[in-house]
């Protein structure tokens, strides 16, 4: 069988998957790639990062995977990332030595237009994916048995590969199937065989001596010696050091925090088009066992604002604006959808692959996200809002989005009386959801700023009143008798997207229904100090089943005690919540409250998103505080 991904088995657990929050996350910006402690690929889609898996054993031990490193060990000295970079390090020691390998999706230099597979909507850059994963294999020690095996599976793991070799020698071969449009191309200085549809390679290692393995999927030359290999995984390093200090950093203790987010948000962004996936996975459970899975590969309209500010906060005005034009680009083609694929598309159709038994046999395994096809009325304001803070820095607003400001308001103005899914997208009847209320008021009231600035004097007055007929909506239906949020119209119940009302500004943080708010959900909706969405047991979202606490909502929560003067409280949970990150900094969807184990989709984008807000909104606090404490 060799030492692929089945036979592997976790201290403590007895499972055969690894937890979720131990996985490194690797990526060119346009696909991306989950490697597990044992030093397996375990999660990686080709061509793009919403493209079928060729490793997928994260949903399925038996669905591919790609591992290199010690023969008799699977569990890992360390594991760092190169500082700066998302280049991966992990050291294993075995008992006759030391062994390190050296993990990458390499970056190179602009690859000329003709050669690409896909329309590149975005300006191009002076560096691009180069279609490789690079893995570099050092004996720091001693004498240490290296074994390489890679498996993949074509089609989310429903067809097994057919190797052979090409070229002189062992050390180069393909992989392909007959149902699929990718080959793998392995290259190595370690000679090649295969064992079915495995491609192994075993050598002996002495202390100084390296070897390199590249997989490449396109017509650009992999690496031919362990020299290229390692230039290629410097300039790779470099690339990321140099994108990273573009970025402006608080001198804080917590800038790593700041920093391993700013390039994990760039790793989930699809060059091409500029649009940021919500994370790189699937069907990764919110609860085990559970069935809430779901695709996660696609770009939700809801994070634009939140992504712009994150960006912009931390200097990246470039993957800002691109992100931005993305959304200014689907916002120009029609009617507004929730989500859409990384490239635009709109057409997301789910479907289930029963064919995989699911992370620790947590099924349904879903690909497409039928989410995409609700009526939520976030998506308004997410984009007016977006254009807002887009053009706060600029002179004017051009013709092109200001018709999109005009379109996008008057939408509001028409729907916002009806209910809708909400931003949870829950998949039970649809409610009067008080986050949706503030989000198109947040498209009418930005609206008639932008209407100002373009000197829009009748729009400016007519959407500014139409402002105000929803918060005066809202304030008379969503609050209950104690003066506090509630998650819908004609409920009692809590819901942490209220928590957005003062981060979008519709009452001031001095409000006392907003203190109030943020008190409660403080106090009641949350499960050991961390925040649930909202309790199960009080909302029909039409799924059974528990779910962990969301860590978004978490920060958010952070991030409005910072705003409402309770700046001791949210910096102790905001060093919580930091404490509870993976080892490499990276979240996942959710935290279990009780075990601290990651659940959902990884690593995620609006987690990070989040993150970056509430660290922000924490050290702006304490130096205000700070400030104010040392004047005369």
């Amino acid at each position: 069988m060799g030492f692929g991904p089945s036979t592997e088995r976790h201290a403590g657990s007895g499972s055969p998957f690894p937890p979720i929050a131990e996985y490194a996350f690797l990526s060119d910006c346009e696909t991306t790639a989950l490697v597990a402690p044992s030093g397996n690929i375990e999660w990686m889609c080709l061509p793009r990062m919403d493209s079928e898996s060729v490793f997928g054993s994260v949903l399925d031990r038996s669905a591919g995977g790609f591992r290199i490193g010690p023969a008799t060990e699977t569990v890992p000295a360390a594991r760092r990332y190169v500082p700066g970079t998302m280049v991966l390090e992990t050291s294993w020691w075995t008992r006759g030595g030391w062994l390190i390998v050296t993990d990458a999706l390499l970056m190179g230099p602009w690859h000329h237009e003709e050669e690409r597979s896909h329309t590149h909507r975005r300006a191009p850059t002076d560096y691009d994916a180069d279609h490789v994963l690079l893995r570099m294999v050092r004996c720091a020690t001693g004498e240490v048995q290296v074994h390489m095996d890679c498996d993949p599976m074509f089609n989310y793991g429903r067809e097994q590969a057919e190797w052979k070799h090409t070229g002189p020698g062992y050390r180069d071969a393909v992989a392909s199937s007959r149902e699929s449009d990718v080959n793998l191309r392995l290259t190595s200085d370690m000679n090649i065989g295969f064992e079915g549809p495995r491609a192994v390679a075993r050598t002996l290692l002495k202390e100084g001596q390296t070897r390199f393995v590249a997989l490449s999927w396109s017509e650009h030359a992999p690496p031919q010696t362990y020299e290229e290999a390692d230039d290629r995984m410097r300039w790779t390093a470099h690339h990321w050091q140099h994108w990273l200090d573009r970025g402006k950093f608080p001198d804080h203790p917590w800038r790593s925090y700041l920093q391993r987010s700013a390039l994990t948000l760039k790793g989930l962004t699809f060059a091409p088009s500029g649009a940021v996936a919500a994370a790189a996975t699937t069907s990764l459970p919110e609860a085990l066992g559970g069935e809430r899975n779901w695709d996660y590969r696609y770009t939700w309209i809801r994070d634009s604002t939140f992504a712009l500010w994150a960006m912009f906060t931390l200097g990246f005005d470039w993957e800002a604006n691109d992100f931005f034009h993305f959304v200014a680009d689907v916002a120009a083609e029609g009617e507004l959808q929730v989500m859409y694929g990384i490239d635009g598309e709109r057409s997301l159709e789910e479907r289930t692959l029963p064919h995989l038994s699911g992370y620790e046999n947590s099924g349904p395994v879903r690909v497409g996200n039928a989410a995409y096809g609700q009526h939520q009325h976030d998506v308004w304001g997410a984009v007016v809002g977006s254009i807002q803070l887009y053009t706060h820095s600029r002179d004017g607003l051009d013709d092109r989005l200001w018709a999109i400001v005009v379109t996008q308001v008057d939408r509001a103005l028409e729907r916002w009386r009806e209910p809708d899914q909400g931003i949870w997208e829950v998949r039970s009847g649809a409610q009067h959801f008080t986050a949706s209320k503030v989000a198109c008021w947040l498209a009418a009231d930005a609206g008639s700023r932008l209407a100002r600035q373009r000197g829009d004097r009748e729009r400016e007055q007519h959407w500014h009143a139409a402002a105000e007929e929803m918060r005066a909506d809202i304030l008379a239906n969503a609050l209950d008798d104690r003066g506090v949020f509630t998650q819908h119209y004609g409920t009692s119940a809590l819901d942490a997207s209220v928590l957005l009302i003062p981060l979008m500004g519709f009452l001031p943080p001095t409000d006392e229904r907003v203190k109030a708010t943020v008190l409660a959900i403080a106090d009641e909706l949350t499960e050991n100090g961390l925040v649930l969405r909202y309790r199960v047991e009080e909302t029909e979202d039409g799924l059974s089943g528990e779910e962990g606490t969301f860590t978004i909502c978490s920060f958010w929560l952070v991030s409005a005690l910072a705003m409402i003067g309770e700046l001791p409280r949210a910096r102790t949970l905001c060093e919580r919540l930091l404490s509870l990150g993976s080892s490499l900094q990276l979240y996942a969807e959710e935290i279990d409250p009780h075990t601290g184990r990651h659940l959902g989709n990884f690593p995620q984008a609006f987690t990070h998103l989040a993150l970056v807000n509430a660290v922000t909104a924490v050290i702006r606090a304490e130096r205000r505080n700070h400030d104010t404490s040392i004047r005369p």
